[in-house]
């Protein structure tokens, strides 16, 4: 399989880390505006850089006639644009989170991802990192009953620095709720298996970025939130985010409430944590286990493995030996419940998904 690579930053060179572990998978060519960015990808790349070919834009690429799949790891301002192309090539496409910044512009994606035989895959990592996706299992396995609560909790470091650090401002990721939250929220849609109905966000920025200045123009991306998600289906959802408190023992804290038990999951950690229902002061009877992330995709990327797995799955996607798991239409409504929650954060009330047509 010729793997194409639009996007040559960070997460760029995490999937080709992860190609050069995926059974099948060549990379045969780049794309990348910016010189320095192309030189990383080739550094990683190494021995296996020879004969790659590298390109300006997504639409050489795509013309190339050299590539059967293609990741997009540019920045999310670009997605649409740089997709239009490679849609018109009739490549499989494997697109980074978020889909879009906005509603229209995912939307828009989801329409032309409706239009072709190919693969759409939306990169939503957190699904794959084997202590979440065992948790979510267990969850829909009954372990714990019929779920009504579910908490997200990610304590981590500020936004890294990016090319010309386009990633402080919300016009060019569609605010924090989207650029990171909308991993968080695609988990939960994927636990509750329901849709979001109406969204309150409590958010800003306190903390970071707050001496940056570019071009005279201070950062404006939330730093710390809490939003509240109630579903169709009655289950209420919640995110608790800090992006300065990357001291924290584990980054990911995840918990599921049913009527019949609790059940946690630790992340880097790898802990599943069950503890069901006992009764008033009757002993504990909490279940501890490690669920097991292989080193080698651990040391692959920065996604506790995830990057690894979800590669596996989409070129069996391509190959027909399975199904999509995240389509263009579940990265749209991730999209959505992000772009709730920063308007609810900006207006500070709650905002019914409905005004936002989804």
């Amino acid at each position: 399989m010729r793997y194409g690579l639009v996007g040559t930053g960070m997460m760029g060179v995490e999937h080709l880390n992860n190609l050069a572990l995926t059974p099948g998978a060549v990379v045969t060519a780049l794309a990348d505006p910016v010189d320095t960015s192309l030189g990383w990808a080739k550094g990683a790349l190494g021995d296996r850089a020879e004969g790659v070919q590298s390109f300006d834009s997504a639409e050489a690429l795509a013309k190339s006639g050299l590539v059967d799949a293609v990741i997009v790891a540019t920045p999310n301002f670009t997605h649409r644009a740089v997709l239009e192309p490679l849609f018109d090539a009739g490549l499989h496409i494997l697109c980074e989170k978020p889909l879009a910044t906005t509603i229209e512009d995912a939307r828009r994606i989801v329409d032309r991802a409706a239009q072709t035989d190919r693969v759409f895959w939306t990169a939503m990592e957190y699904r794959y990192m084997p202590p979440a996706a065992e948790f979510i299992a267990e969850i829909h396995g009954g372990k714990i009953g019929q779920l009504h609560m579910l908490s997200i909790r990610e304590h981590r470091f500020p936004f890294l620095p990016k090319v010309g650090d386009w990633n402080r401002f919300s016009r060019n990721t569609g605010g924090t709720m989207v650029e990171k939250c909308c991993h968080f929220f695609d988990l939960m849609r994927l636990v509750v298996r329901s849709e979001a109905v109406r969204v309150y966000c409590s958010g800003s920025m306190d903390v970071n970025h707050l001496d940056e200045r570019y071009d005279g123009e201070r950062p404006d991306i939330i730093d710390n939130s809490y939003t509240t998600v109630d579903f169709a289906n009655g289950v209420r959802a919640m995110l608790d985010l800090s992006m300065f408190a990357e001291g924290a023992e584990n980054q990911e804290e995840i918990t599921a409430v049913g009527d019949k038990a609790r059940l946690d999951v630790l992340i880097p950690e790898g802990t599943i944590v069950y503890s069901p229902r006992v009764g008033f002061r009757a002993p504990k009877a909490v279940e501890r286990r490690h669920v097991h992330t292989d080193e080698v995709a651990l040391n692959a990327g920065h996604h506790h493995g995830s990057t690894f797995y979800e590669h596996q799955r989409f070129i069996a996607a391509v190959r027909g030996e399975g199904p999509v798991e995240v389509t263009a239409r579940d990265g749209m409504m991730a999209v959505a419940i992000g772009a709730a929650a920063e308007l609810s954060a900006r207006e500070k009330r709650v905002v019914e998904m409905a005004e936002l047509g989804v």
